[in-house]
């Protein structure tokens, strides 16, 4: 009986288990939304519906806002761990790989590949980049922690390019009609899988925090109230293209915007 209640936990040790388990549960929710998204966008291939479509896209929208909340919660609560950051990233891959990959895969090629399907292989392809190159990305962010500066992203954020390809389908939700819409998304697909893994640098929420930055988040707010759901395909138009700009600026010589610390590691 002692030993029996000996290796019984007490409510202290029940709790601080339950309090680490916390930030997993957030990001469990996190894959939850990831795969009903994919459920959503296999369910809706056939039937191409534009509701259904967007739903998906949102559900990764929601995705991130977990994966964005386990973190806060981790840190909320001194619960960071190794097995976390590890659940962390898998769940990034299909969240914000897998995920948006088959979200416009279905959208985009499906029900056009019926008529076409040298265009249904080649959608397929384009869509694997997309998850090839997220998944290379977060293998590249995590071996590199602590060996580049903060303040800036080696290549665009994997959440960052779910994000970028979603925001069409919120924009324009009906499944594409033509062939050249088709090329259209698999370049879309390429480019954005291209920046994850490409070495130009974009601003992380650790840059220092200045007026401007109220004014461009006053813009694009009204900008939302005004566009609805076509403000955030034109906020990673401005996005893409303002880090492009800035990191060639850099390349030239300018120094207006501090560029990144280079680490001899």
């Amino acid at each position: 009986m002692r030993l029996r209640n000996h290796l019984k936990p007490t409510r202290q040790q029940r709790l601080a288990r339950a309090k680490f388990a916390l930030p997993s549960f957030v990001t469990l929710l996190s894959i939850a939304c990831g795969f009903g998204s994919i459920v959503m966008s296999v369910d809706n291939a056939h039937v191409g519906l534009a509701a259904d479509y967007r739903m998906s896209a949102i559900l990764l929208v929601l995705a991130g806002v977990f994966d964005a909340l386990d973190g806060f919660v981790a840190r909320a609560t001194n619960t960071s761990s190794e097995f976390g950051m590890q659940l962390d990233s898998i769940a990034d891959v299909m969240n914000f790989g897998c995920a948006p990959a088959m979200l416009l895969y279905c959208y985009g090629f499906v029900q056009l590949g019926a008529d076409h399907p040298t265009l249904l292989r080649a959608g397929g392809l384009a869509c694997f980049v997309f998850v090839a190159c997220g998944a290379l990305r977060l293998a590249r962010f995590n071996v590199n922690v602590g060996r580049t500066d903060p303040r800036y992203f080696v290549g665009m954020p994997i959440t960052a390019g779910a994000a970028c390809v979603a925001a069409v389908v919120v924009a324009w939700p009906a499944p594409l009609t033509t062939t050249m819409q088709a090329y259209l998304v698999m370049l879309l697909m390429v480019g954005v899988g291209t920046l994850m893994v490409s070495t130009v640098r974009f601003p992380s929420s650790k840059q220092p925090k200045s007026m401007l930055l109220f004014v461009v988040i006053g813009v694009g707010v009204a900008l939302l109230a005004w566009l609805q759901t076509r403000f955030f395909v034109l906020f990673f138009v401005l996005y893409i293209s303002a880090t492009l700009l800035l990191n060639i600026a850099w390349q030239l010589g300018w120094r207006g915007v501090p560029a990144p610390a280079v680490y001899e590691d």
